[in-house]
């Protein structure tokens, strides 16, 4: 992994294509992609019908976010209750616990 490190209002991060960033701090939208059916997600209807076709199951328990379980796993995923509100660190979340199957791309 390569990038910028920056330190910003108290906050260091890692900054993987500075070029991508413009002086306003604004960045490259993203977007989360099923590779087999390379269908962009545009809803949780549509991630929870792909996520559910790979066994994970929806869990109930906090009404702020929704959550996934796969039960030959430890993983559960974790997602703001808004899909507006769903940032690149949840996208790559999904791709990491779902090897091959998503990816994360600029829009």
């Amino acid at each position: 992994m390569s990038g910028v490190w920056v330190f910003k209002n108290g906050v260091v991060r890692l900054v993987e294509n500075p070029a991508n960033e413009s002086s306003s701090g604004a960045r490259a939208r993203k977007v989360l992609v099923h590779v087999p059916s390379n269908e962009v997600i545009t809803s949780y209807a549509v991630l929870e019908r792909k996520l559910s076709e790979l066994g994970w199951e929806r869990y109930y328990d906090d009404p702020e976010l929704l959550q996934f379980h796969k039960r030959s796993t430890v993983h559960l995923i974790s997602l703001p209750r808004d899909f507006n509100r769903l940032k690149p660190m949840h996208m790559y979340d999904i791709v990491v616990k779902n090897r091959n199957m998503f990816e994360v791309r600029d829009l």
